[in-house]
């Protein structure tokens, strides 16, 4: 009888390869995202007419931080599992599915100054969330709960964003 360590792919990724392939990606979408983003905040996104439930500006990076942080854990406890696990790869392809759009989300609304093409990507990117959570949680309930947060604040982003569209088109 073979254990999971001797079955062909049944191991998991090995820490130091699990950290670039989860930590790389997310840090990269964060970077070039507030690259296109920061220069924009004291020039066109101040000129936008925003709604009263628009948050500080401090609060943004606060947030996406800590959702960066929760987002490429969640992504090391999928990855942890072995590689023949049924539905790992799919979730897998569905994060990084997902992390495509939060980054495209920043080059859309800031580096295209269009809060209707940023509108467009976050409602790709929620139903991309959705996707992401419910393949995590078939894997690993605390990976899927991890992502709650996300979906919670790219929810708030959508109504924010789609607010800044109606009030600015």
């Amino acid at each position: 009888m073979h254990t999971d360590q001797t079955v062909p792919g049944s191991h998991a990724m090995p820490p130091l390869p699990r950290f670039l392939v989860t930590v790389l990606p997310v840090v990269a979408v964060a970077v070039s995202a507030s690259l296109i983003t920061q220069p924009n905040i004291p020039t066109w996104y101040a000129s936008l007419a925003k709604p009263g439930f628009t948050p500080p500006n401090w609060a943004f990076p606060v947030a996406w931080t800590l959702l960066y942080v929760m987002m490429a854990y969640a992504l090391w406890r999928i990855l942890a599992l072995p590689e023949n696990r049924p539905g790992r790869a799919a979730a897998i392809v569905a994060f990084f599915v997902q992390l495509i759009l939060n980054g495209m989300w920043s080059f859309a609304f800031f580096g295209g100054k269009s809060p209707l093409a940023g509108l467009i990507v976050i409602v790709a990117l929620i139903v991309a969330i959705l996707a992401t959570i419910r393949a995590f949680w078939r894997l690993d309930r605390t990976a899927g709960l991890l992502l709650l947060p996300y979906l919670a604040w790219a929810s708030y982003a959508t109504l924010l964003n789609g607010t800044i569209w109606q009030l600015n088109g």
